[in-house]
């Protein structure tokens, strides 16, 4: 009978750590960090969960299919934005041709291709003229990309972006920004995977704080 008690001891303490590890407690200053002056969102509404990105990035390439997925199950509160980063000189021609494909409505034409070619393939698409001719090759007007590249609001659409990543003092990619709040990366969460469970953590927390 002491066999059996004792057994049976084991078991539930076995499901009790099982149960702990699980229910990984996701730490402010280990798994995410929480801004001392929050940046602003596009919207009022709901709760806004920004991507940080560069189409160069292998690591974005890699996460990007999680993030999509993620995207697409996520709760109808969750506000889901993209922002380019410009983290370097070389970054700044793709945040604007992501900016110019959004002005254009043309963006789902070309955003995975663009991906796959920097990131996959590492071409040389380094200038609005070469971006123009790769995005034409995907049913986008090249003179009507020019035109939106070179454009005053695409080019301040950019300048916003890029003061959000300073003011959230995002130095890499990807990255992502909870509410303005909160910044999570792998690094930090120990995997892509995990970024994106720390981050519904977040996005719960926020949405209770809202109610």
């Amino acid at each position: 009978m002491f066999r059996t008690f004792s057994l049976v001891a084991t078991m539930v303490a076995s499901l009790v750590l099982s149960g702990m590890a699980n229910a990984q407690p996701w730490e402010n200053g280990v798994h995410y960090r929480t801004l001392s002056n929050p940046v602003s969102t596009s919207s009022q509404e709901g709760v806004e969960v920004a991507e940080v990105f560069w189409y160069g990035c292998p690591h974005c390439y890699n996460f990007k299919p999680l993030a999509e997925a993620w995207e697409e199950s996520a709760p109808e509160y969750v506000n889901y934005v993209r922002l380019p980063a410009v983290l370097g000189e070389s970054w700044a021609p793709h945040a604007i041709a992501y900016y110019a494909l959004e002005a254009l409505g043309d963006l789902d034409k070309a955003h995975d291709a663009l991906f796959d070619a920097l990131a996959g393939e590492r071409r040389p698409l380094n200038s609005g003229e070469a971006l123009a001719d790769f995005v034409a090759d995907h049913g986008v007007d090249s003179e009507a990309f020019i035109d939106a590249y070179n454009s005053f609001t695409v080019q301040s659409r950019v300048r916003q972006a890029q003061a959000r990543i300073m003011g959230a003092q995002i130095t890499g990619t990807p990255t992502m920004l909870v509410n303005g709040k909160y910044v999570v990366s792998a690094s930090m969460a120990n995997g892509h995977e995990n970024v994106l469970k720390v981050v519904e953590h977040l996005v719960e927390k926020e949405r209770a704080a809202s109610e």
